[in-house]
This record gives structure tokens, sequence and C-alpha cells, in this order.
């Protein structure tokens, strides 16, 4: 089992940058994909970025390429998300995933653990 927990979340302006990060608990990590994905309100989740176990691969969703940064420091066991030149449709809850596989998936149901969130609200 892995747990997972966000942090970071928070009100930030339109332009403006949030760091999120997600710590890991319980079994080995670092061979494991993580990713984050992202649900607003009335919408379903939706994909936001991917790292594999040595950070060699990443993936990233077209809304948010060039704007955020996934990456990993696997002995300290977390995972970052720097968002840069946020936008008001940044606004979601933001989850932490992970799957016990060396490939990446941008599918929320091919991964095994999930954090329980953080919220981000982008003001214009």
């Amino acid at each position: 089992q892995v747990q997972l927990v966000e942090s970071g979340g928070g009100l930030v302006q339109s332009g403006g940058s949030l760091r999120l990060d997600c710590a890991a608990s319980g079994r080995a990590f670092s061979s494991d994909v993580a990713a984050w994905f992202r649900q607003a309100p009335g919408k379903e989740f939706e994909f936001v970025a991917a790292i594999n176990w040595n950070s060699a691969n990443t993936n990233y969703a077209d809304a948010v390429k060039g704007r955020f940064t996934i990456s990993r420091d696997n002995a300290k066991k977390k995972v970052y998300l720097q968002m840069d030149s946020l936008k008001p449709e940044d606004t979601a809850v933001y989850y932490c995933a992970a799957r016990a596989s060396a490939v990446e998936k941008t599918v929320p149901d091919d991964y095994d653990y999930w954090g329980q969130g953080t919220q981000v609200t982008v003001s214009s």
C-alpha cells in the first residue's frame, strides 16, 4: 500500500505560481509512476501530468504544457507540481496518484493509489 498526501494548494491571482507537494508513505514508491490529476466543479477528472520512476519521462496535458512542471525526489518520497502562469481555468481540486508500473498512463482508472486532494483557486 502507498499513502499519498497533497499539500500546497491555495488562492492565487491569475498569472501567479503555486507548487503542490505530494508525500508518499508505506511501501517503496521509487519504482512507481506518479501523476497529477484535477477535477473542476461539475467536470470530470482531468489528467495533468505524469512522471516515470527515474524522472526520465514526463507527460503533460496540452492545457498545461509549458506552464506546469512535474518532478520527483525518490529519496524524500515526494512528487511536485510547479504551476506557473496560472489561469482561472486551472481552478480545481488537484490529486496526486501513483501506479505500481513503469508505464505512464493518462486515465484515472489506471492508477492504484490516490491522495485526498488539495484545492487550487485562481482568481481573475
